[in-house]
């Protein structure tokens, strides 16, 4: 029986492009030490003859070597051989973002499900500025899918649910995504003036991607690195990066890219999620005194008049409802639940203020005193 041969590719370095096959690469690749990973690979476009534009200009379409494959079943071969590879190297609770069109995605995600990944949602990347169909025989292509998913059911991944949502104008961010093309300045271009790559993606994509799912100073890696957007996002906002190409004109324009990216300052990069704060009970405001029984609480409207009790349940006017201020507020409302937080508030002079103002402000000053003591003992383990 003759043994498998040893894989000599060494381990690629952080913040480095390593050159070489994305397969040796990955495999050679520490397991379990990489947070995510986001993978444009081959479309497999299957192009056949020259496409040509109304006025006879050739369109620049991707007809590179990297992209083409004898069959679909070399294909999906080469799929489910990088893609395993892959997700050795994801740490357990870590997750991966595959982008493709209708060439490729839905092979990709029946094989991503097939070796063991858990499928989270898929993005649908709206193009404001998509390539007319020029034959005009189907429908303008004006969008691509990208799958997130999470290295298995049981990982506890990340998502910075509040950042994305402040990125929304304080709305829940959706699964369609409108972002234009790469064009202008922001396409490389090579010592020729011609593209650099004839996919690169927006680094607008790659912010709302690793924003979404990683912490500063994680690693993201990227085995199919081109022209580098990953790593220019990924440095820019405080993340690390791996990066694997195998062609050379490729590397060279990355580095040169990246090379001229300055991270952001620890401050603008620092992430606090609310599910990640200090838990802080109702009871706590009457405690500290930002509260006092018998203080009357409304909604937003001054409506639904509540008073507190020195246990630190409300109960309304007429007595008829009385427990949390997560509970009377649904009852009042006739809601299945309330976020009693935000719907109670308290009178300060004339203006309505709600009672979370109050709770942020005690944790800002217990976390405050939790820092100081700290420095003052040394113990490092609450930050």
């Amino acid at each position: 029986m003759t043994k498998p041969k040893a894989n000599k590719t060494k381990a690629p370095e952080i913040n480095k492009i390593t050159k070489g096959d994305c397969i040796d690469v990955l495999k050679a690749t520490p397991a379990g030490s990489v947070d995510m990973i986001f993978a444009d690979p081959p479309y497999n476009l299957q192009l056949g003859g020259d496409l040509h534009r109304p006025n006879h200009t050739k369109v620049d379409a991707c007809d590179d070597h990297w992209d083409q494959f004898d069959s679909l079943k070399v294909y999906d071969d080469f799929t489910r051989e990088w893609l395993s590879a892959a997700r050795e190297t994801l740490k357990d609770d870590g997750s991966i973002w595959v982008i493709g069109s209708y060439h490729n995605i839905f092979r990709l995600g029946a094989i991503l499900q097939d070796l063991g990944y858990w499928i989270l949602n898929d993005v649908i990347w709206r193009k404001t500025n998509p390539m007319p169909n020029f034959r005009g025989r189907r429908f303008t292509n004006a969008h691509e899918t990208m799958i997130w998913a999470a290295k298995s059911e049981k990982s506890k991944y990340t998502f910075n649910y509040d950042s994305m949502k402040a990125l929304n104008e304080d709305l829940q961010m959706r699964s369609d995504w409108f972002i234009p093309l790469c064009t202008g300045g922001e396409r490389l271009k090579d010592e020729n003036g011609d593209k650099a790559h004839p996919t690169q993606k927006p680094e607008a994509l790659l912010h709302r991607v690793i924003l979404s799912s990683t912490k500063p100073d994680e690693v993201v890696l990227d085995p199919f690195f081109g022209t580098g957007t990953t790593g220019a996002v990924a440095k820019k906002l405080g993340r690390n990066f791996i990066g694997i190409d195998r062609e050379d004109d490729y590397i060279k324009v990355a580095q040169k890219r990246i090379d001229g990216i300055t991270r952001c300052d620890a401050d603008s990069i620092a992430l606090v999620q609310k599910r990640e704060q200090m838990r802080i009970p109702f009871g706590w405001l009457l405690e500290h005194g930002l509260l006092e029984p018998g203080t009357q609480l409304v909604n937003a409207k001054g409506q639904n008049s509540v008073k507190i009790s020195a246990d630190a349940n409300i109960k309304t006017a007429e007595g008829n409802h009385r427990g949390s201020i997560h509970k009377v507020g649904a009852a009042v409302q006739n809601a299945p639940s309330c976020n009693g937080w935000t719907y109670w508030h308290y009178k300060q002079g004339d203006e309505l203020i709600p009672i979370d103002a109050l709770r942020q402000k005690l944790r800002l000053q217990i976390e405050g005193n939790v820092a100081i003591s700290n420095n003052v003992t040394g113990n490092t383990t609450i930050q």
